[in-house]
């Protein structure tokens, strides 16, 4: 056995570029680049303008961003089957293709497409950041599977992030050539996720009892970099940047996005230390999970006797907490009142962010402000993922507040957003961004967790993915129905008004508070019917949120960690005696 141990420890490069915490650094920058589809409003212009569509058009073409953009199944399956480089791998190709067809599009590199095929090429580049989500998070997840909490809302919020980080780069490297951001997205995620896919993998070390705390590390880092990008926005705005300090800008934040590797080297030095210094105790402490818990967890939970139809008991689901099965839950009348509410609140802030370039533009705002209003959402975004994931942790452990109640208080507070942007307040646009940006980074962490919570982890996977299909389906109604349709009446009547006609190809633009007015009261009704549909749900809740609704969820981690990780550990101590 001792002539075998220095065999079982690495050089430190070797524990640096493969260990967990690498891992978790390279997911982090796949994740900062991987949220185009909130940078819509900021290239639709040029698209609607490149190509004469009116606004019903160019919001289909968000809806299609947006389905591609939320619906995972795919990725979620291949990654079932395949390690997670391939499922980057494949996110990575379908990136740059989607997008660089939209950027020959629009700057006539190929022939004018039909609608159809814009709305191909832009739901494939949207459906690539579901595959970065999957390859990246979930690895990351089932690395760290008792710190998942932190490391979701982190990984998430990093892509909240996104939008000012690409924005900021984009600058430094285009100036002001909007057509060229499109150019940007559809290379620089795909080269970064070509460049990091191989350090994304399923890894088995040492478990570490700090690791809440290197996360919490790497979140204020993170906190510094959301408001290192507010300042820029804020002297961007102020300010004339020429290209010279937008170069200075982004090389601000790609220190700050490499700062934590200085978190990675410690983290990963500690443990190859432990390594070195101990490798025999350490092998023992790896191979120490026994089943002693399994046979104190085995009476909680019996197992249903078999059943010859998996429809049998679609209508007879379990106790709240329980692990439903796909139809149970999809057919329960929890989810149906999540789903309803998500359709309303999400799909509401969902239409804002995709309007933002035209709402800025009707309401005669600046160009360069459409940038800002970009960034102020992404930033934002970041902070509501962040805030409502820790937060609402805290609460409910300190006060068993249920966390569909801070999903309701999001949904109210997002309307104060529509309301600045249906009355045209002047100058509050840079409020109702911030404000709908933080209430639409806010719900995701809600709706996801509130899932988990209620129908069990089981089949998570599939259900967190059924949760977002919501998202696409509210902004369709509220984008495309609703916002889409009357800014082109309006603009028609304008058009009407002043004795034009509309010219074959000639985009409608309107201009005034009347644009969108009409669309955002709808909106905000629609948002405050969802509110109370989620109050439903609180009163439903209220009991199983009283309770420890996490007592499961440990004991049934524990026995899935000490399964996986008993094999491995044991085998490697195997392996290691034969040498």
């Amino acid at each position: 056995m001792a002539a075998s141990n220095p065999s079982t420890v690495h050089p430190i490069w070797y524990q640096f570029l493969l260990g967990r915490w690498f891992s978790v650094f390279a997911s982090i920058l796949i994740m900062s680049v991987s949220g185009a589809t909130y940078m819509f409003g900021l290239y639709s212009s040029d698209i609607k303008s490149s190509l004469g569509y009116d606004q019903t058009t160019l919001n289909l073409l968000s809806f299609f961003k947006d389905l591609g953009g939320n619906v995972g199944v795919i990725g979620g399956l291949i990654n079932e089957v395949a390690p997670p480089w391939v499922v980057l791998l494949i996110g990575a190709v379908m990136n740059l293709f989607g997008y660089t067809m939209i950027w020959m599009a629009v700057t006539s590199r190929i022939p004018k497409p039909q609608i159809w095929h814009m709305c191909l090429y832009i739901c494939i580049g949207a459906n690539s950041q579901t595959f970065a989500n999957t390859g990246a998070l979930v690895t990351s997840v089932k690395n760290f599977p008792e710190s998942r909490g932190s490391v979701l809302g982190l990984l998430k919020g990093f892509v909240g992030l996104s939008g000012a980080i690409l924005t900021q780069l984009y600058h430094a490297f285009y100036g002001n050539n909007s057509k060229s951001l499109i150019l940007l997205i559809a290379w620089l995620p795909a080269a970064v996720s070509v460049t990091f896919l191989r350090f994304v993998r399923l890894i088995k070390d040492l478990r570490q009892p700090n690791e809440l705390r290197v996360f919490f590390h790497i979140l204020y880092i993170s906190l510094g970099l959301a408001g290192s990008l507010m300042v820029l926005i804020i002297l961007q705005n102020r300010l004339k940047f020429h290209q010279m300090e937008y170069a200075g800008s982004a090389i601000v934040v790609i220190a700050l996005l490499l700062l934590p590797l200085a978190i990675v080297y410690r983290e990963e030095l500690s443990v190859w230390k432990t390594k070195i210094e101990s490798p025999i105790s350490q092998l023992e402490l790896a191979s120490q999970p026994q089943p002693p818990p399994l046979t104190s967890a085995a009476p909680v939970a019996p197992p249903s006797p078999p059943s010859g139809s998996c429809f049998e008991n679609t209508f007879k689901p379990p106790n709240r907490g329980e692990d439903y099965t796909i139809l149970q839950a999809v057919f329960s009348i929890d989810m149906i009142i999540l789903f309803i509410a998500t359709i309303c609140g999400v799909g509401g802030t969902l239409t804002a962010i995709d309007n933002l370039g035209q709402i800025g533009e009707s309401l005669r705002y600046p160009s360069q402000s459409t940038t800002t209003f970009i960034s102020l959402v992404s930033i934002w975004n970041y902070l509501g993922r962040v805030v409502a994931g820790f937060l609402s942790e805290f609460l409910w452990k300190k006060y068993k507040v249920p966390r569909p109640l801070i999903f309701f208080v999001t949904m109210i507070l997002s309307c104060v957003g529509h309301l600045l942007i249906a009355f045209g307040v002047p100058n509050s646009l840079y409020f109702s961004s911030i404000i709908i940006g933080f209430c639409f980074g806010a719900q995701w962490p809600l709706i996801f967790a509130i899932i988990s919570e209620i129908f069990g982890l089981k089949y998570y996977a599939t259900l967190y993915n059924l949760g977002g299909v919501a998202s696409p389906i509210g902004a369709y109604i509220l984008n495309v129905r609703v916002a889409g349709h009357l800014y082109d009446r309006e603009a028609t009547r304008q058009m009407e008004a002043a004795g034009r006609r509309r010219n074959i190809g000639e985009d409608l633009n309107c201009l005034g508070v009347e644009c969108y007015r009409k669309a955002f009261l709808i909106i905000t009704a629609a948002t405050v019917l969802g509110a109370f549909v989620s109050l439903i749900l609180v009163v439903r809740t209220w009991k199983f949120y009283k309770g420890d609704i996490y007592q499961k969820f440990r004991e049934d981690s524990g026995e899935e960690v000490e399964v996986q990780m008993a094999a491995p550990t044991n085998s490697a101590v195997a392996k290691s005696q034969t040498a």
